[in-house]
């Protein structure tokens, strides 16, 4: 099992450390400030908060808007959306 975290608070506990080591969990970023360790991650939530959050907020009415415009957006990224590294072909289509 990886366990994906952004390296807070939390790596600052030793016994919370041990637990997972203990349990066979692998942590997914390495060391304290890596520039690499949520380099994709950190694409993704630019991408969303530019392309959702900044675009839309001011057509929403409350947060059910909120949360329908991420679904619509998560669904297009993971099954339409094209990418050139890919044979610009969508994940899903990729996948398949």
């Amino acid at each position: 099992m990886i366990h994906h975290s952004d390296r807070g608070v939390q790596y600052l506990s030793i016994p919370y450390t041990d637990k997972m080591a203990d349990s066979g969990v692998i942590a997914s970023v390495g060391t304290t400030g890596d520039s690499y360790d949520n380099a994709l991650a950190e694409t993704v939530n630019g991408l969303y908060k530019t392309e959702v959050m900044d675009y839309l907020k001011q057509q929403w009415q409350g947060v059910s808007d909120v949360e329908l415009a991420t679904l619509e957006w998560v669904d297009w990224f993971n099954k339409t959306r094209i990418h050139s590294t890919i044979g610009y072909v969508s994940p899903f289509e990729f996948e398949r």
